[in-house]
Parts: structure tokens; C-alpha cells; sequence
């Protein structure tokens, strides 16, 4: 596997993770100091196509959803055509290749493009991200869904959703910026989970659901990939695979995911100094929790607390 980079893709916050071993791309959302993880771009086909998303085959670790304001066409995902028609709504979960290059030879279509990590939902931010896959709000990137159309008395006010939400990422810092950002997108997802197959909400896949409850039980130690591997009866390279092909991310992503998750809790809910919180989340000490936080997120955990509790 290809060491990661910085090389940053057109069109969204994302930068280049890693590459799969068949060479295809893999970006992750580029988080910003102080910026709601959304992303809103506008595609117009009549347009400069200075939004649209790398034109080679790619996947991405983030959640998507394309809404067709107007126009026709297609773009592939995972091999597979998708239509795009006035009013539909496509979810792209995370780990799924997609060819946009016939995106870009259309001659007449005009679509928005949402980009986003679950954390930016307020009801996703509260829960483990182990149970992200099968939360109601998410319920279009089911595997079973995917796919709506939007009646067309209701196509003006998701114009008007997602044009509002490009507005407001404008100029992120402004005054209550953030609020509107979250409600704006949990509108959205609203309105895309009730156009979801009644059933989208499926069953987990089984050895997922396996590897989850195995990082909830033990992401407060110091476990490695190997161990939950070994828990579990696999190689630690099988095991990685299989939950990268399923979930769009690698084991060790899940891990730092869970852990991470709960730095947030803890940093938004308690006073306790960062040496402890590292304690209580498997990780090595405050440096290494300072290097981690700041990596990802882009500012120390000290100012993200202070941020929370200003906001």
C-alpha cells in the first residue's frame, strides 16, 4: 500500500490518504480549524467545472449525497451506471469507487454535491461512530438504498436546502454559522432518509457487527489491529481488508475513529487534564493525544474545549 499524501482533490476538503493496492485513490475529508466538516459544491455541466470532483477513479472514507437539480447523464460507482435524472438523490457510502468522467461530457446538467463526516450532525456526533451505518438519519448510504427521487413540488426547497447550505460554508466564521450548517444538513439527511426503501435501515453485515462490538470492548486499552484480529480468528491483513472493502475504511481508521470520539466526549463534558483522557482512551499520554487531536482536527484538544464551550 501506498504511503499516504497531501495532494488535495478539486471540488471538495479532502486530501489523498493512501492508494489500494489496484493504484485507485483513496481521499479523506480535510478537516479545518473552526469549519463544520461540509462541503457544498454546485456542478454545472454549462458551467467552468472548476467544482467538479477528480475525473479518475477514486474512493473516498467521507459520506456523499448528489442531489439533480436538472439535466441527464450517468457516472459509475463501484462499475455500476448511475442514472442521473431531475430530482434524484444518490448516496455514496464511504470505500465505493466512483468515475465521474462521464459526469464531465454532458452537455446539459446542473447537480449539487454534499460532502461530509458524520461528526458535522449533531444526533451523529452524540453516538459511538460504531453505529453510524445503521443510524435513521443515514439511511439513504444504506446498502439496500442508495438511490430516491424527489417529488417535484419539493425539487424548489432542496434547491433551496443546498443553496442556503453553500452560503452559509461561504463564510464559515461568521456568527452562528456552524448551527445553521448542522440544521441545515440534518434537514437534508431528513428528507433523504424518508425517501430511503422502508428496510434501508438492513441488517449489519455479521463479521462487521462482530469487529464493532470487539472495538467497543476494548478501545479504552492499548489494542492493535493484531488484537482484534486474533479475538476474532483472522489475520490482521485479512481482517483489514475484508473491513475496508465493507466499510469504506480500514481497522485501524475504526479504531482511531472510537477513540476519537470519545477525546471529543470527554473534552466537551469533563475538566479532566489530558493525561487522563489519554488514559481512558487507549492512548499512550497527553503528547501523543495532543499529536493525534491536532493531526486530525487541526487545533490542540485544549482549544477545541475551549471552542465547545464558547460556542
Amino acid at each position: 500500500m501506498a504511503h499516504p499524501s497531501v495532494e488535495v482533490s478539486p471540488g471538495t476538503s479532502s486530501r489523498l490518504r493512501t492508494l489500494r493496492s489496484d493504484g485507485t485513490p483513496v481521499y479523506r475529508y480535510d478537516n479545518r480549524p473552526g469549519v463544520p466538516p461540509v462541503s457544498v459544491v454546485c456542478f454545472d455541466a454549462e458551467g467552468e467545472h472548476a467544482g467538479f470532483p477528480p475525473v479518475h477513479r477514486h474512493a473516498h472514507d467521507f459520506l456523499v449525497l448528489v442531489y439533480v437539480e436538472d439535466g441527464v447523464g450517468s457516472f459509475s460507482v463501484d462499475g455500476t451506471e448511475w442514472p442521473l435524472r431531475p430530482g434524484q438523490v444518490h448516496a455514496v457510502p464511504p470505500g465505493q469507487v466512483i468515475d465521474v468522467s462521464a459526469v464531465i461530457a454532458m452537455a446539459r446538467c446542473r447537480a449539487w454535491s454534499v460532502a461530509f463526516t458524520p461528526d458535522a450532525v449533531p444526533a451523529l456526533a452524540a453516538v459511538s461512530p460504531l453505529a453510524w451505518a445503521t443510524h435513521p438519519l443515514l439511511a439513504m448510504f444504506a446498502t439496500e438504498a442508495g438511490h430516491g427521487l424527489v417529488a417535484e413540488p419539493d425539487r424548489a426547497r432542496w434547491s433551496g436546502w443546498l443553496a442556503e447550505l453553500s452560503e452559509e460554508l461561504a463564510d464559515p466564521h461568521r456568527l452562528g454559522a456552524g448551527e445553521v450548517v448542522a440544521g441545515l444538513l440534518t434537514r437534508v439527511l431528513v428528507a433523504a432518509a424518508r425517501l430511503a426503501p422502508d428496510a434501508s435501515a438492513g441488517t449489519p453485515d455479521p463479521l462487521v457487527e462482530q469487529v464493532f462490538d470487539e472495538i467497543e470492548a476494548t478501545f479504552r486499552g492499548p489494542i492493535t489491529v493484531g488484537d482484534v484480529a486474533r479475538a476474532l480468528g483472522y489475520t490482521p491483513g485479512h481482517l483489514t481488508t475484508v473491513v475496508r472493502e465493507r466499510t469504506g475504511r480500514p481497522l485501524l481508521e475504526w479504531i482511531t475513529e472510537r477513540r476519537m470520539t470519545e477525546v471529543r466526549r470527554m473534552l466537551r463534558e469533563t475538566d479532566l487534564p489530558l493525561g487522563v483522557v489519554a488514559a481512558r482512551t487507549g492512548l499512550r499520554d497527553a503528547t501523543y493525544l495532543v499529536r493525534r487531536f491536532r493531526d486530525r482536527y487541526g487545533v490542540t484538544p485544549e482549544r477545541w474545549r475551549r471552542n465547545q464551550r464558547a460556542g
